[in-house]
């Protein structure tokens, strides 16, 4: 499918200049650090240096003085306490976090990850019985718990108390905890809103360290997770959380926790990690455990102190995982099919496939993958404790949740934001909601919103690139949302030689300017370009620049995003 081509919007000339002059670097890498709001000399300062001291106090989130009072009383009186997570990695690597620092002060600690097809997302109430049975008076709930609103009434009712570090937005009520430690509250003066939930468990870890002048050591060895824990819930990369990925990186490719060097080793990867790596290569074998199993598989992972051990449980984690895959390429195969050969599917606005079959744990994951396909709204259902449940994906610009509230007389419940939701209906529902949805969608979807976009964000040639050049490039990382890898666009470039077709659907292509060096590409996905790329034939790509590390020997790589022949 085509993609649309979209520079980014003029800055400031002046603006540029002088960033360009102040910090002795090229132009296009001056516009785009503007382009990002950094306009002077300080910002850009703090944006290139990130330091660790420039975390905000913790004790500026809204309750963080209630939370740590009542640990401190939990702690005088020997209670049992316990760490209640989420199934997911941000869930798993929070869980770890809390557990690994308290664990430093208690030996009367556990840790409670629910079973995500037994009893769902969140608090539940086999969980909070689980607490009372076994004589915990204190929940610390991460990742989870702010709309939990009569399930900490529940425990309430036992005598067990709750603190909720969620990340998530709340509702009308907040639920009624001991403490309720959540930058997204109305009333919170917090100054960074986009921690992920492990993030708020390392400010509760940083706060009670703070107050009882722990080195820092204590909390600031967690990092590696918490900055995976950024890369796998898709948080903006900027502010505290660039700062916390920054170091985080920093830990995880010099000395990571014992869990996450057997992790790496058994996934093939074992140095040169950046956020993409952690997203593509160690999230998806901590979230298979709950996909496949259970999630406690992985927290145990991320506890082991023992080489031999940590190296058993993720061996274990990469199994679940394989597994995951083996599903995720069945149910995408199937459900591809299931569109080919239907003229309806292939010619609406949306797709929803159901098959009572498919395994829960991957919709998801399928769901992203025929979004990629066919780059429309896409929901992939499946049969789950006796109803339907669904994931769903959206495309850049289109409010999937606010399309979702249209068809909330055919779902018993629903829950999401624009890019990404899930639900659950029930079966005899389904080809109604599936003809309602494309109803409410096709009104309102544009043809522009159903075609990918790239967005650029600098016009260069290719003799800009150079040694300098990129080490500027690369200080601007980590990159992620809301600070993506730098696009760039350079029109008139000639192959070098011939373009070479590389795996399924791949090229390798050598290009060069008048006036540059050659330089390597790698298109992914953009095989077809193969025939049309011609020797003396002037053509256009973007692409991102990368560091291509063989046998210790470094060079600087195109990944082409996009090709237009001229």
């Amino acid at each position: 499918m085509e993609k649309r081509w979209v520079l980014a919007s003029n800055c400031d000339d002046a603006t540029i200049t002088t960033i360009a002059e102040q910090l002795n670097i090229d132009r296009s890498l001056a516009q785009i650090l503007v382009q990002r709001n950094i306009c002077d000399f300080d910002q850009a300062k703090d944006f290139f240096r990130p330091d660790l001291d420039h975390l905000h106090n913790p004790f500026l989130m809204k309750d963080m003085d209630a939370a740590i009072a009542r640990i401190e009383t939990a702690l005088a009186n020997h209670e049992k306490i316990l760490i209640y997570g989420d199934y997911d990695v941000d869930g798993t690597t929070s869980v770890a976090l809390a557990f690994s620092f308290f664990s430093q002060l208690t030996s009367n600690i556990e840790y409670y990850i629910p079973d995500r097809y037994l009893e769902g997302y969140g608090i539940s109430t086999a969980g909070i019985d689980y607490a009372s049975e076994n004589g915990f008076s204190l929940i610390i709930a991460l990742d989870c718990g702010i709309k939990s609103i009569d399930k900490i009434d529940y425990a309430n009712t036992l005598g067990i108390d709750f603190i909720i570090c969620d990340h998530h937005l709340p509702g009308d009520e907040l639920p009624k905890a001991i403490a309720v430690l959540d930058p997204k509250r109305a009333d919170c003066p917090y100054p960074f809103k986009e921690l992920a939930g492990c993030g708020i468990g390392f400010k509760l870890a940083q706060a009670y360290a703070q107050k009882h002048q722990l080195p820092k050591e204590s909390y600031l060895q967690y990092l590696d997770l918490v900055m995976i824990s950024i890369a796998a819930d898709i948080v903006p990369i900027v502010g505290e959380n660039r700062i916390l990925a920054h170091y985080g990186l920093k830990k995880l490719n010099t000395n990571p926790c014992e869990g996450l060097r057997a992790l790496m080793e058994v996934s093939g990867k074992t140095e040169n990690y950046t956020i993409t790596d952690v997203v593509f290569t160690l999230g998806p074998r901590i979230n298979a455990a709950g996909r496949i199993d259970h999630a406690k598989h992985a927290v145990a992972m991320l506890l082991c102190q023992v080489d031999g051990n940590a190296l058993e449980q993720s061996e274990l984690i990469n199994l679940k995982n394989t597994e995951r895959k083996t599903y995720d390429q069945d149910i995408t195969r199937e459900a591809l099919a299931l569109i080919g050969d239907s003229e309806i599917l292939i010619n609406r606005k949306t797709t929803v496939v159901f098959n009572e079959n498919w395994h829960k744990g991957v919709i998801g994951i399928v769901a992203s993958r025929l979004t990629e396909k066919y780059y429309r709204p896409t929901i992939v259902l499946t049969k789950s404790n006796g109803h339907v449940a669904g994931s769903c994906r959206s495309v850049v610009g289109f409010d999937l949740y606010e399309a979702l509230s249209g068809c909330a007389d055919l779902l018993d419940q629903y829950g999401g934001h624009k890019f990404a939701a899930g639900l659950t209906m029930q079966e005899h529902n389904v080809n109604a909601f599936a003809d309602k949805f494309e109803e409410i969608v096709a009104a309102s979807i544009t043809e522009e919103l159903l075609t990918p976009m790239i967005k650029i964000d600098a016009e260069i040639e290719l003799a800009q690139i150079d040694g300098k050049f990129y080490r500027v490039l690369a200080q601007m990382g980590p990159f992620g949302p809301e600070n993506m890898a730098p696009v760039f666009v350079t029109h008139g470039v000639y192959l070098a030689q011939h373009a070479m077709a590389v795996g399924a659907n791949h090229l390798k292509i050598n290009v060069k300017q008048q006036n540059s060096p050659i330089f390597e590409g790698i298109a992914f996905g953009l095989g077809e370009f193969q025939n049309q790329l011609l020797p003396r034939v002037p053509f256009s790509i973007c692409y991102t620049i990368e560091e291509n590390v063989w046998r210790d020997k470094k060079r600087l790589q195109l990944n082409i995003k996009g090709i237009k022949v001229n």
